[in-house]
Parts: structure tokens; sequence; C-alpha cells
């Protein structure tokens, strides 16, 4: 399966393809509301609000693998983000990204950019995966890494 066509869930339970999100750059991060890292939504947030207007977006997967740290339902989780951090960017279905049953998108993109040691495993929640338009995984980023210090990668692959 290509990239574009792999099969989404939004977090209000509708289908999407990423081919949703053609000709744009994307950063998807697997999230959770209870982590030590939670705060970088607010980060995440200004990336999306900063660059969508010139053709990219934010893309969350909330993810219970690591710790229980997403417990909550597809309306709390929405809830939190949108009060708390006022996210406006994508949220999708609560997503395994290890393992057996992991989503397909998250196994492509492991695949395409593994980890520390060339390691497939995602280890903590809130690690971002960069996407040029042209459907390429340029970088993958750990989850220490703040969103502010991924700005210049997505001037560097933002549309023309």
């Amino acid at each position: 399966m290509r990239l574009e066509d792999v099969p989404l869930i939004t977090l209000s339970g509708e289908e999407q393809r990423l081919s949703d999100y053609r000709g744009r750059a994307l950063l998807v991060v697997n999230v959770a509301s209870k982590c030590g890292f939670t705060p970088q939504y607010r980060g995440l947030e200004e990336l999306h609000r900063r660059f969508a207007p010139r053709g990219f977006a934010v893309l969350g997967f909330p993810c219970n693998q690591f710790g229980g740290q997403e417990p909550g339902d597809a309306e709390e989780i929405r809830q939190f983000c949108s009060t708390r951090y006022e996210v406006t960017f994508p949220l999708f279905a609560k997503t395994e990204v290890n393992g057996p049953h992991a989503h397909p998108l998250f196994r492509q993109l492991k695949m395409a950019a593994p980890g520390l040691f060339g390691s497939q495993a995602i280890k903590w929640n809130f690690t971002k995966f960069l996407i040029d338009p042209s459907w390429r995984v340029v970088r993958r980023y750990a989850p220490t890494v703040a969103p502010a210090a991924i700005a210049r990668d997505i001037e560097a692959v933002l549309p023309a």
C-alpha cells in the first residue's frame, strides 16, 4: 500500500485517507493527554497555524501504548485538546503505533525513518515524522525534540 492510500479514521469516526492531504507537507505525531510531553500540543498547534496557509498540516494520533497516558475516549480527547491547548489540527482515532496491531501508517513511517540504531519501534509519545508533499518521509524526531525546533525543516519542504 502506498503511503497516500493509508486509511485513516478521524477522532469523530469519519473515514479519510492520507491522500486527503495531497500536496501538503505533514507532521505526523503520536500524542497523549497525560504525558510529560503533553505541553508540546501548544508548539504543534503553533506550527500548524503558522504553516497551514502555505500547505502544511499537523496530524495527531492519540496513543495509549505508553504508560496508559491516553486513557480517554474520543470525546474526552477532543475536549481536552480543544479547551486546554486550543488544538485545531486534525486528530484521529486512538491508534496503536507498535506491535502486531500497529496502524499501517505508523508501520510505513517506522520503516521509512527508523529510530536510533535502526530501531523501528516508537519509544514514547510525541514521536514526530515529517512527510514532504511528494509523500517522502523526510525525518523522524524523538519525543524530546520541541516542535519549534522542527520549523526550519518544515520550511524546507513546504510547497513552492
